[in-house]
């Protein structure tokens, strides 16, 4: 079974908090899905965005713009 991807359009208020919470469990996270370049986050799209693993293994998103612009 292949890993399912996530993904949530969030606020800015909101990816700061959700952000912030994965930092403080000092969870993994990544700008990228394939987990290329850890410890960032992107600019896609003019927004932010961020992937992190849950428990089970499935990639999570939050992003601040809508895929595309």
């Amino acid at each position: 079974m292949h890993p399912q991807h996530y993904a949530f359009l969030v606020s800015d208020d909101e990816f700061d908090e959700v952000l912030g919470r994965i930092q403080e469990r000092e969870l993994s996270y990544w700008a990228d899905p394939f987990h290329g370049r850890p410890d960032e986050i992107n600019h896609n799209d003019g927004g932010r965005g961020v992937y992190w693993a849950d428990p089970n293994g499935h990639n999570l998103e939050i992003i601040t713009r809508p895929y595309g612009g």
